[in-house]
């Protein structure tokens, strides 16, 4: 039994020996195939996102996995940090602990996560790790994430926006205002220069205007007239 054993593993190595052989084009063509950001930077305490999408030859079904792992700078430590296998399992110890989010659709081909509340010591090199048998055989794609302190120049930038989104709608407005009133300033003027005469409805137009700033000037008499006669009560 054991001869034939190892003459079929041999006829197996032979096999495939004899095809790389004869056709020296063809590759080994993964089953599943994992795509990953190389690198992604973040911000301490600002939610970032580590994402991953597989393709796969099968159908997803129960069996799926999803693990990430984590391994810190300089150091050949791994620690897993997350696992998925028809529902989301997140370390409940270490650095990460209660820190991981599942934002992934497995049936899209996501299998993305998110890291809360981010600092600089979570630093380091993430893998994602997809099995959907049969297609179990697939690349280990990493990603490097480097957070960082937000600098004053990223908040200044922030704020010169802001301001610039506020002041230049502002400025339009003052500009139109101001070409408005030079031309109802001027237009009279014109007018009066050229011989223009005005016709009934700007004249009624002129009335009321003229009768509208009397009311206002009366108003503000009868008011100043008040605010003396309040001062002498309390005196």
């Amino acid at each position: 039994m054991q001869q034939s054993g190892a003459a079929g593993g041999r006829g197996r190595a032979l096999l495939s020996l004899l095809g790389v052989l004869l056709f020296p084009g063809v590759h080994i063509v993964l089953s599943l195939e994992i795509k990953v950001d190389a690198h992604v930077r973040g911000y301490v305490g600002e939610q970032v996102k580590l994402k991953c999408i597989f393709k796969s030859t099968s159908s997803v079904t129960d069996k799926l996995t999803i693990d990430w792992t984590y391994r810190p700078p300089s150091s050949s430590r791994t620690e897993s940090i997350f696992h998925y296998q028809s529902f989301q399992y997140p370390t409940a110890a270490g650095t990460f602990r209660d820190r991981i989010s599942w934002v992934g659709d497995v049936y899209r081909g996501d299998a993305s996560i998110s890291i809360n509340n981010p600092t600089v010591k979570d630093n380091g090199t993430f893998s994602c790790a997809v099995k959907n048998p049969p297609d179990v055989h697939h690349n280990i794609p990493m990603t490097e994430l480097i957070i960082t302190e937000r600098g004053f120049g990223t908040m200044l930038s922030s704020v010169a926006l802001l301001s610039l989104l506020v002041f230049i709608p502002s400025a339009v407005v003052v500009v139109l205002l101001l070409v408005r009133m030079g031309r109802k300033s001027t237009g009279p003027r014109g007018r009066s220069k050229s011989g223009y005469k005005k016709s009934s409805i700007e004249v009624s137009d002129d009335t009321d205007q003229e009768g509208a700033d009397d009311c206002v000037a009366r108003l503000c008499v009868r008011c100043a007239d008040c605010l003396d006669s309040d001062y002498e009560d309390i005196y």
